[in-house]
């Protein structure tokens, strides 16, 4: 408790209230100082509650208190159960009852701003039946409703931006910069327009211009009209593709099958099929009709803050456990081990689990088989595009199969001759080694008896001049041959020029012709484009004016709309009080008591006069009291006094 008064002292003394307390003087204050301290805060989070109490009746000082804090969804501590209690506490400003509110008021102040902001204009006005039978009262209704859900949404947008990081001053540099952009541009068109003005026939080149750009537009929507039908087409073709797979799978089917046998189908699948709509799906429709409602229901309270949500949690975790308790006692009681009927229930659930699942399981198998099939007839468009082949089927594949056997086959057979010619390929691969050492072996015999003789070198001087002499002669023949292939090529080659000059020579001039042709109109074409930047530019201010000028209309239709809502909701509610007030006096004025008696004058004079008398008695009650006080004193101290006397006694 002493660390709840402190908190609220502190919180007290800081800005916006600076009340200046202290613990002694906190908690020294009066019922009527407390319930003000507590109409001030209440004030500070919503401001239509900044009222003096002394000026407003106790009744309406509870109710107003009370209203407020069960927008704010405050819970009185556990201590306080009884709300009659709670609302008396409230009204006489009880310290245990305004503390525990005040410190959770000042925990939590700028989130209960918010949620006092939005219940302003999320509370729903309820409307009652009878009055909606009214055309004019039910679609006021509807755009109220309109009006609430278009706020909810701009509220969740303002969220948005102010935790986007947005700052207020990078938006100025925006707008200053694009107010520059903005002068350079202007600047930048009255040259333009200047210079455009001194062409000859400009508004001509002009209308030419906004017509090539139309032809432009023209063409753009009619590729995307050629591209949405062939989109169009694919799909048809797909969906061909489909229907002509079901109805060959239903001709195998027929031809495949006997009639029982597609009986003994049709019953099958009749049996699951009634299964399905008879429970699957009925459970399915129930189970989301509830979270539909669940979700209704959510959707219609209030914004709700992280610390409502973990309440809700740990209230759903405690009914969760009352539940699971409630289930074993009522097991415990109503199914005893020694029942006769426990296993066949246990196979009963069993089996009814078992048969949900496979249910599920076959619905899963569907839904893959359908989508298997969607794939299947992708790939098979994939593959026809590729190749520009029909994928096989029936017979076709069973002798592509074939084939492919047959080939396999032969594929074996040539591994094997390439692996017998692979072992053969080694046999000589070591045959050659052997050749090639017992050749170092005679060499070096045969350089033994060179060197013997006094001849060294002589077989090797030999076998180069004879290797010279090959590659002379070699060399000799492919110059020869190189020499006359030359001298043809060069021949072809002169008669070849000859005859592409000769087919060249007009195309060259008419070459000549268009280039000059594509000069002049390049050069038009720049002219042109010169031209439609300006004109362009022109238009694009022309029409961000305009732009600037419907939103400002725009603007003021909304100011006008929401004033004129304003008035009438003003009109309607003084008239309402208008009504009230010419009740008042009619019941004020009747001659019959009964009537004057229900009068408002009436009940606030008797609500004064037993409140008077009240006060009246307390006020006895204060005297007697303070009267008998000193003589009271008197006689606790001398008990007291007694007291001692008989403990050292």
């Amino acid at each position: 408790m002493s660390d709840q008064l402190k908190f609220i002292v502190e919180k007290l003394n800081q800005e916006p209230f600076k009340k200046n307390y202290n613990l002694i003087t906190f908690d020294s204050l009066e019922s009527m100082q407390l319930l003000q301290l507590l109409s001030d805060v209440l004030g500070e989070i919503d401001p239509k509650h900044v009222v003096d109490i002394r000026e407003e009746m106790p009744d309406q000082t509870a109710k107003r208190m009370l209203s407020l804090l069960g927008i704010l969804k405050y819970k009185p501590p556990g201590s306080i159960t009884d709300l009659s209690t709670f609302r008396q506490g409230l009204v006489t400003g009880s310290k245990p009852v305004i503390h525990p509110v005040l410190h959770w008021l000042l925990q939590r102040t700028s989130e209960l701003k918010k949620r006092a902001y939005l219940a302003r204009f999320l509370i729903k006005l309820e409307v009652p039946f009878e009055f909606l039978q009214d055309d004019t009262v039910a679609d006021t209704n509807k755009q109220y409703e309109e009006l609430m859900e278009a706020f909810k949404n701009l509220h969740k947008e303002c969220e948005q931006l102010k935790a986007s990081g947005f700052s207020t001053a990078e938006i100025r540099r925006d707008i200053t910069a694009m107010e520059e952009e903005k002068d350079q541009l202007i600047k930048r068109v009255e040259r333009l327009k200047k210079r455009v003005e001194t062409v000859q026939n400009h508004q001509r080149m002009l209308e030419i211009a906004r017509q090539l750009r139309l032809e432009k537009e023209r063409e753009e929507s009619l590729v995307q009209q050629k591209q949405e039908q062939k989109n169009q087409l694919f799909h048809a073709e797909q969906r061909l593709q489909r229907v002509q797979l079901q109805l060959k799978a239903m001709h195998h089917a027929v031809l495949d099958s006997k009639p029982e046998s597609l009986v003994k189908k049709l019953e099958a699948e009749i049996k699951l099929n009634s299964f399905l709509v008879s429970e699957e799906i009925p459970r399915d429709l129930e189970a989301k009709k509830q979270s539909l409602y669940f979700l209704q229901k959510v959707v219609a309270e209030p914004a709700m803050s992280q610390s409502d949500l973990n309440e809700l949690e740990t209230k759903i975790d405690e009914v969760n456990t009352q539940i699971n308790q409630l289930i074993e006692k009522r097991m415990i009681k109503y199914e005893p081990v020694d029942s006769r009927f426990s296993m066949y229930r246990q196979q009963a659930s069993i089996i009814s689990r078992k048969k949900e699942a496979k249910a599920e399981e076959l619905q899963a198998a569907k839904e893959e088989m359908s989508n298997i099939e969607r794939q299947m007839l992708q790939k098979a468009n994939e593959a026809r595009e590729l190749e520009g082949t029909e994928i096989l089927k029936g017979d076709e594949f069973k002798r592509y199969v074939n084939k492919l056997r047959s080939k396999n086959t032969f594929y074996k057979k040539k591994r094997q001759e390439i692996a017998e010619i692979t072992a053969e390929y080694g046999i000589l691969q070591r045959t050659e080694e052997l050749l090639k050492q017992r050749h170092d072996v005679i060499q070096e015999q045969l350089q033994a008896t060179e060197d013997k003789k006094g001849i060294s070198g002589y077989s090797y001087t030999q076998e180069e001049l004879e290797r010279v002499s090959a590659v002379k002669s070699e060399t000799d023949e492919m110059k020869g041959r190189t020499l006359d292939n030359m001298s043809e090529m060069v021949k072809k080659l002169n008669a070849t020029v000859a005859e592409k000059k000769s087919s060249l020579a007009p195309v060259v001039k008419e070459l000549r012709q268009l280039r000059q042709k594509c000069q002049e109109l390049t050069q038009e074409c720049d002219e042109k484009k010169v031209q439609y930047d300006s004109c362009a530019a022109g238009l694009e201010s022309n029409r961000s004016t305009l732009e600037q000028e419907v939103r400002g209309l725009r603007q003021e239709c909304i100011q006008e709309e929401s004033g004129y809502h304003f008035i009438n909701c003003t009109k309607q509610n003084l008239e309402v009080q208008l009504q009230r007030a010419k009740d008042e006096m009619k019941m004020y004025i009747s001659p019959d008591p009964q009537e004057r008696r229900k009068a408002i004058r009436e009940q606030y004079t008797r609500m004064i006069l037993e409140q008077e008398n009240l006060g009246k008695k307390l006020r006895e009650k204060q005297k007697a009291v303070r009267e008998s006080h000193g003589p009271n004193m008197k006689q606790v101290k001398m008990w007291r006094d007694v007291e001692k006397l008989m403990e050292y006694g």
